[in-house]
C-alpha cells in the first residue's frame, strides 16, 4: 500500500464530513486508506462515519488522548509506506496526494512534506512553513517582529519568510496540520512525543526527523484549505502556552531551558501590550455581518430555492456545468457576497482555487458537500468556521 491518511477528530462532525469526501476524492488512484481516530467525541461524528463512510477504518477512544498520542495510535493501524498526518478540518484537491506523492519520491533525503495551506477566506496561513524557534526566532514570533521587519534575515526566520508563499523548497519545522513523510522515519523518531505541550508537538516532530539527516520541503504546488487557522488574535492564554511550548522544545532538545525562559518572558509581556494596543486601535471585535447576497455555484436550481429558505434569502444562481469557463471576476460579485459552491457539480480543487483567486475581495465562501445537507466554511481568518443546515 503506498499511502495511508491519518486523521485525528475531535467533535467536529461536520467538518470532518466535508474533510473525508475530499480525500477519498483525492485517492481515487492510489492504493491507499483513510484511518479516521476519534478522541472520544460528543457530537455523532462516529456515528456519521459509520453511516457514510462504512469503508473507512475507524478508531474510536474511550478517552480524549490528546493530538501526539490520538495521531500515533493511528499510524500504528496504518499499512502505507507513506503516511499523512491531516487535520479533520481540512479540504484536499483531488491531485493533492497524487502531486505530493510524486514530488516525495524524487527526493534523496526526504523527511516531511508540507503544502500550502490557506484559510477560509482564501488567506495564505503563515504557519505552513516555518524556522527552528530557537529563543531569539520565538521571541521575533511572540512580539511580532517578523512583521515589522519581514524582509530581515534576523527577524523573518520563524516563518521561513526566505521562501516565498508560492515558493518550493527547504524549510526546518511543517505544521501538524498535514505532514506527509515515510512510516519508517515516523516510527524511526518515536512518532509525536506524548508528553508534548500544545503548539510544540509538530515542531518537535520536524526537528527530530531533521536530526536523522532527512529534510523537510514546504511544497507549494498543491493548495489545502485548513479552517482552524492560527488565529491573528493572539492573548495572554494564548502567549503563556505558546511560552511553555518553545520551553519544552528547548529543555529537550538543547539542555538549556534557562535560556529561554528570560527572553521569552519578556516577549510574552511586550506581546501582550503589543495586541492590547492593536485591539484598542482596532476596537472591540465586530459582530459578525449576514451576508447581503448569495451566489450559488451548482447545476441545480431546485438547490437555490432551499438555500433560499434556509439563509431566508434570494440565491443568485450560476449554472457550473454550461457557464462552468465563466470568468467569476467578470461577473457583479457586491462586496458582502457569499458564494456557495455545490461539490455535487464544484470539484475541491475548483473550490479551493476559487477561494484563493477571490480572497481580500469582501466575498466569503461556505461549500455544500456532495449528497450533504449542510454548507459549511469560515468568514474569517479569525473564527473556527460555521454550518448552517439548508434542508
Amino acid at each position: 500500500m503506498q499511502l495511508s491518511v491519518i486523521i485525528l477528530n475531535y467533535n467536529v462532525r461536520y467538518f470532518l464530513e466535508l474533510c473525508v469526501l475530499s480525500v477519498e476524492s483525492a485517492l481515487e488512484n492510489i492504493d491507499s486508506e483513510i484511518i479516521v481516530i476519534d478522541n472520544n467525541s460528543s457530537d455523532d461524528s462516529c456515528e456519521m462515519m459509520k453511516t457514510r463512510f462504512p469503508n473507512v477504518k475507524l478508531i474510536q477512544n474511550d478517552q480524549n488522548v490528546g493530538f501526539p498520542k490520538g495521531n500515533n495510535i493511528g499510524v500504528e493501524h496504518a499499512s502505507g509506506e507513506y503516511i499523512c498526518i491531516l487535520n479533520p478540518d481540512t479540504v484536499v484537491a483531488e491531485d493533492t496526494f497524487e502531486k505530493v506523492l510524486a514530488f516525495a519520491k524524487k527526493q534523496i533525503d526526504l523527511g516531511i512534506v508540507g503544502v500550502k495551506l490557506i484559510d477560509g477566506t482564501g488567506n495564505f496561513l503563515p504557519e505552513s512553513k516555518r524556522g527552528i524557534p530557537t529563543p531569539w526566532v520565538a521571541f521575533t514570533k511572540i512580539t511580532s517582529l517578523y512583521k515589522l521587519f519581514p524582509k530581515s534575515n534576523r527577524c523573518n526566520k520563524y516563518y521561513a519568510q526566505h521562501l516565498d508563499e508560492n515558493q518550493t523548497g527547504k524549510v526546518a519545522i511543517l505544521v501538524g496540520a498535514f505532514m506527509f513523510l515515510k512510516r519508517e522515519l515516523y516510527n524511526k523518531v518515536g512518532g509525536f512525543d506524548e508528553d508534548c505541550f500544545m503548539y510544540s508537538d509538530d515542531i518537535d516532530l520536524s526537528y527530530m526527523v531533521l536530526q536523522k539527516g532527512k529534510t523537510n520541503y514546504y511544497f507549494h504546488e498543491t493548495t489545502v484549505i485548513h479552517y482552524k487557522g492560527e488565529s491573528t488574535i493572539k492573548d495572554g492564554t494564548y502567549m503563556k502556552r505558546f511560552q511553555e511550548a518553545m520551553e519544552f522544545f528547548y529543555r529537550k532538545h538543547f539542555k538549556a531551558s534557562f535560556l529561554f525562559s528570560v527572553p521569552m518572558a519578556i516577549g510574552v509581556k511586550i506581546g501582550i501590550v503589543f495586541f492590547s494596543l492593536t485591539k484598542r486601535i482596532q476596537g472591540r471585535t465586530k459582530i459578525k455581518s449576514i451576508p447581503k447576497n448569495y451566489l450559488l455555484l451548482s447545476s441545480s436550481v431546485t438547490l437555490a430555492k432551499i438555500i433560499a429558505v434556509g439563509v431566508q434569502k434570494k440565491v443568485d444562481f450560476l449554472d457550473w456545468k454550461t457557464e462552468k469557463k465563466v470568468n467569476l471576476s467578470s461577473i457583479s460579485i457586491r462586496n458582502g457576497a457569499q458564494i456557495i459552491l455545490d461539490n455535487e457539480f464544484v470539484s475541491f480543487k475548483e473550490c479551493i482555487n476559487i477561494h484563493e483567486r477571490h480572497r481580500n475581495k469582501g466575498i466569503t465562501f461556505k461549500i455544500m458537500p456532495k449528497n450533504a445537507n449542510f454548507i459549511i466554511g469560515s468568514d474569517s481568518s479569525n473564527d473556527r468556521g460555521e454550518v448552517v443546515k439548508i434542508k
